[in-house]
């Protein structure tokens, strides 16, 4: 049935204001993320406040697009300094986040929250490969969204390489009015839902809390709330829906509901294709390329239905003990409620979409009433939805560093990790990758020490793959060599001055999530500072050591984005 325009009074629930005795990170953050409470008013008496602050810095830092200063985390939170030193102390401590200085950058190790939401909600995994094969055949970007109440939120990017591209990532929050799939998910919303909906558009006018987006040039009135109630009419009557340049010029889309097997036919999920007005205009989204999209839509739909659901795969282990330990570790720089809060998301994923409380409670070794507080901490914040029992994440759990994070290259993620190798073994360090040809390595990441003497290698440096610890790295994972032979049983590669006199270099490899090697990662120094001998015995195992570290950044960041090797 057409949705039908709701009154305009606002919902009866107000939206929470500041409280100078209470918890600042709530109040701090509420009025500008949209729907930072999941029904409003102030947080449960058995609500976990640590886990509310830490929420918040979380979101501050993905708002920045995933590096804030600590000072500007104390602005942006309205916490206390102290307050902000122990959350991101604890945060770094699970390897949520790093420090450069006295700068805080989100990790790629906190996307296996996000990852989490996406592997319960078996979507991304069904539906992506349709999508990236419907973007390969249009030659335009492809996207799969959900609902995330009065927004849409993206869960797949198959995106063009162009100078006129699509920018959203995945785990952006777009406002349903200004977005294709918008008027598509509007043909289910209760009349709570519609009220919402206006409350918001009358508090945010101009969709400042929505970042993904361009803010509105003017403030929006009662012909644009009718404009969209006749766009949601409109598509629960056609089946599709279009964006006609409507979060900027020059940005065009259409889209087509993908519906859960069963007897209601709710919407799972809307695929759109997006392009631009220098190749389509909105007519010829529809004349042209609707009907290729509507065959991929049935094509999903037949993924969901004949694909039987997963068996439960293994839930994290030992959470429990490991937050007991770092406590007794970092005293009171390590907050423990906050770890173990955060544990709780990591206990869905396949196969577990659903949990009851004492699921979750044998899932990440807490006692039930730690993750009872957590879970009603999480429905308060609108990051877990409760019914008949049971707890399910939401695609709020996206706003947690996926946006930023789901953007990022395999050098980047290096980064860090070499310069931790660097300050360790005072030699300069590296991470290359083999040329399309395969007969060059090109250098893609790098960090030097200050000595006199030193290995002088910029990024984008291509030296041939065969005289290099690095190439033979590469070679032996592709080349059936049997001089290579060596490099592949023993897992390591070292040339001892056969690029140059004097230079000593030993590498090992970086895989991919499916064992695969994508990259190598080396130290190179000058022949008089260690022999072979000691390359092997001192060297090798901080290279293995950083190596493993990065692939498991790698791996996490990979499940559900592409990251990018060079």
């Amino acid at each position: 049935m057409p949705a039908k325009p709701m009154p305009e009074t606002p919902p009866e629930e107000s939206a929470p204001t500041a409280d100078k005795k209470g918890p600042p990170a709530e109040a701090a953050t509420t009025a500008r993320t949209p729907g930072l409470t999941g029904t409003g008013g102030s947080a449960p008496a058995e609500a976990v406040a640590p886990l509310i602050r830490g929420i918040a810095v979380l979101r501050e830092l993905t708002e920045a697009n995933g590096t804030l200063s600590l000072s500007g985390l104390e602005r942006a939170t309205g916490l206390a300094r102290s307050t902000v030193d122990r959350i991101t102390a604890t945060l770094a401590r699970m390897g949520y986040v790093r420090f450069d200085g006295r700068d805080v950058h989100l990790s790629p190790r906190l996307m296996e929250l996000g990852n989490a939401y996406l592997s319960a909600l078996r979507l991304p995994a069904l539906l992506s490969p349709h999508a990236d094969a419907l973007a390969d055949d249009l030659d335009e970007s492809v996207s799969l969204a959900v609902a995330d109440q009065d927004g849409i939120r993206f869960i797949h990017q198959a995106t063009r390489r162009r100078a006129m591209s699509l920018s959203f990532r995945i785990g952006d929050l777009l406002p349903a009015e200004r977005t294709a799939p918008g008027p598509l998910f509007a043909t289910e919303w209760t009349t709570t839902d519609w009220r919402r909906w206006r409350h918001r558009r009358a508090t945010d006018p101009r969709d400042l809390s929505f970042t993904a987006v361009p803010p509105r040039t003017h403030r929006p009135d009662a012909r644009d709330d009718d404009a969209f109630v006749r766009r949601t009419e409109e598509a629960s009557a056609h089946g599709w829906s279009l964006d006609d340049q409507l979060i900027e010029p020059g940005l065009v889309a259409i889209s087509v509901p993908v519906r859960s097997p069963g007897a209601d036919g709710r919407i799972a999920s809307v695929a759109s294709v997006v392009s631009h007005t220098s190749r389509h205009t909105a007519h010829d989204l529809r004349a042209t390329l609707l009907p290729r999209l509507r065959s991929a839509v049935e094509a999903m739909e037949r993924e969901l239905r004949d694909t039987p659901p997963p068996e439960p795969g293994p839930p994290p282990a030992d959470l429990a003990l490991w937050t007991g330990a770092s406590k007794q570790r970092l005293g009171r720089e390590f907050i423990e409620s906050l770890a173990r809060g955060l544990t709780v998301l990591t206990a869905f994923g396949e196969g577990r979409p659903e949990l009851t409380l004492t699921e979750v409670a044998r899932a990440t070794g807490l006692a039930r009433a730690t993750a009872r507080r957590a879970l009603i901490t999480y429905e308060h914040l609108g990051l877990v939805a409760s019914a008949d029992r049971t707890f399910t994440p939401t695609p709020r759990v996206l706003s947690l560093g996926f946006p930023p994070l789901s953007r990022t290259t395999l050098p980047e993620i290096a980064q860090p990790h070499l310069a931790d190798l660097t300050s360790r073994i005072h030699e300069s360090t590296s991470l290359a990758v083999l040329s399309d040809s395969g007969e060059e390595i090109q250098f893609t990441a790098r960090v030097t020490t200050a000595r006199v003497m030193s290995v002088n290698i910029t990024v984008g440096t291509r030296l041939p793959a065969y005289a290099t610890a690095l190439g033979r790295v590469l070679l032996a994972d592709t080349r059936d060599d049997e001089a290579l032979a060596s490099v592949r049983s023993e897992g390591y590669a070292l040339v001892d001055e056969e690029l140059e006199e004097g230079l000593r270099s030993i590498a090992v490899p970086v895989r991919d999530r499916s064992g695969r090697v994508v990259a190598a990662l080396n130290t190179a120094l000058h022949a008089s500072r260690r022999t072979p001998r000691e390359c092997v015995t001192d060297l090798l195992p901080e290279l293995t050591a950083t190596a493993t570290r990065i692939q498991t950044d790698f791996h996490t960041a990979a499940r559900f984005t592409h990251v990018p090797v060079s």
